[in-house]
């Protein structure tokens, strides 16, 4: 990872995504809780204040067609509080003043009935003040008369404030005891993150690379499949590194018997005369014939069984490929007196009916070691035959020849590594070749296997073509 791309902490990250979510739960309750006391304050002082409203209205009376107003003492001494708000009233029949403050502002709008009473906001001598009025019909009486209350806000602000300042601190502690207790919470989170990351540090100290499934011990839901993809990337390279191991080992094991050859044909060259120096120049040829045939058996062996992302697959024709390999092998075909064929159906040929998805070097590697097998362990006279059939499932490649076949017993060996059955008439080999068929027709996700023949071997190759439609 580049070092000015560094990503925050993860145990950062989860303080930031728990707290950020928490703050903007905070945000949205101060909000509700500050409309919650704006609300709670205006009614809880209005009805203080409706009371003084109604206890001034109730004096109101009628003796001898005259309004009077005995204004009581009490009224007034409901609204007496600590920040000592100025209180106004104004009582008046049909627009004439009757006792009270002749300039508080009037009714803006109409009441709509006589009896109920209404509160609202205004403007008074340079404060604002909240204004309780009602309108009384007395019998006798054709005018309606108008009782009015009013005081500052002082007390309401302060009130206010209070109740706000308590919501904030419980917001705050809340906040901050939550941020306190989250980082140690974390930390207990986190736990098997931190043993999963001491399993993995433990191997650091290995001589050996370790490439067994991790011992971290129980895992949360969350960083089992990291744990298991984890312990797939160790045996994936747990597999490379046995392969290049079991390369190295077969390398220097099977190379050792023709550099043998080679030193001590070297020094019989060297010692000998004319003849000898022939006859050594001829083994030493020979040596490094199968020298060669080693090291590109190995290496083919190699390519089969590499690890890791595989390439892309492509569209292989299987004719095209069987007729190049049988190009490459005619001449040791002709050599060995076998004659070489090809059976296929020109029709399901001309339509693309043997096209699989696959890699053409395997294939071709895969053919062309069937085809020498056949070729080496056939008898004169005899012949290679290679067929090909479709269906609509897969692709079927046989390679039949004529030798002295192979043991049912003994099948399943041949596909191992250095493994050479005995026959009188050895061909020579390097017991590579079933082994590179096999390893590459697994990484084709194709198969292998043999048909029963009353004589000779023939191996049975399929390959998948994904339910496309196919001529048989």
């Amino acid at each position: 990872m580049p070092a000015d791309r560094q990503a925050l902490a993860l145990r950062t990250r989860l303080l930031i995504a728990m707290l950020g979510p928490l703050l903007v739960a905070a945000a949205v309750i101060g909000l509700v809780g500050a409309t919650l006391i704006a609300d709670v304050v205006r009614r809880t002082n209005d009805r203080v204040l409706g009371g003084a409203l109604g206890a001034i209205a109730e004096t109101v009376a009628v003796e001898r067609g005259e309004v009077t107003l005995d204004l009581p003492p009490a009224a007034f001494g409901m609204l007496e509080n600590n920040e000592r708000d100025n209180v106004y009233y104004r009582v008046a029949v049909g627009g004439e003043l009757l006792t009270g403050y002749a300039d508080l502002p009037a009714p803006e709008f109409a009441f709509p009935a006589p009896d109920q009473p209404r509160f609202r906001f205004a403007r008074y001598r340079g404060q604002d003040i909240r204004i309780a009025e009602v309108l009384r019909s007395l019998p006798r009486i054709d005018r309606p008369v108008l009782v009015q209350v009013a005081e500052t806000l002082d007390n309401r602000a302060a009130l206010t404030r209070r109740l706000m300042l308590a919501l904030l601190i419980g917001e705050c502690a809340l906040v901050g005891g939550a941020a306190l207790l989250l980082r140690p919470a974390l930390g207990w989170s986190l736990r098997p993150l931190a043993r999963l990351r001491g399993a993995i540090e433990a191997r650091d100290d290995d001589a050996r690379p370790d490439f067994s499934p991790l011992e971290a011990g129980p895992l949360p839901a969350e960083l089992r499949p990291l744990a298991h993809a984890f312990d797939r990337l160790l045996a994936q390279l747990g597999t490379a590194t046995g392969g290049v191991r079991r390369f190295t080992a077969d390398a220097s094991h099977q190379m050792r018997t023709p550099l043998s050859v080679l030193k001590v044909q070297v020094a019989l060259a060297r010692r000998g005369g004319a003849r000898e120096r022939a006859e050594a120049l001829d083994e030493i040829g020979e040596a490094v014939t199968r020298l060669e045939r080693l090291l590109t058996q190995l290496l083919a062996l190699a390519r089969a069984e590499e690890a890791g992302v595989s390439a892309p697959l492509e569209a292989v024709d299987l004719r095209e490929v069987a007729a190049a390999v049988i190009t490459r092998r005619i001449r040791q075909a002709i050599e060995a007196g076998v004659e070489l064929t090809l059976d296929h159906d020109q029709a399901c040929d001309d339509s693309g009916g043997y096209v699989v998805p696959g890699h053409r070097t395997l294939i071709f590697e895969i053919l062309s070691n069937l085809i020498d097998n056949g070729i080496r362990y056939n008898r004169r006279g005899g012949t290679v035959s290679v067929g090909l059939a479709a269906d609509n499932a897969a692709v079927t490649l046989t390679v039949a020849d004529d030798g002295p076949g192979i043991a049912p017993e003994q099948r399943e060996r041949v596909f191992d590594r250095f493994v050479r059955l005995e026959r009188a008439d050895d061909p020579g080999g390097t017991g590579l070749g079933l082994a590179i068929v096999r390893s590459a027709v697994e990484r084709l996700g194709a198969t292998v296997s043999f048909a029963d023949r009353p004589c000779g071997t023939a191996f049975v190759l399929r390959f998948p073509v994904g339910g496309r439609a196919v001529h048989a």
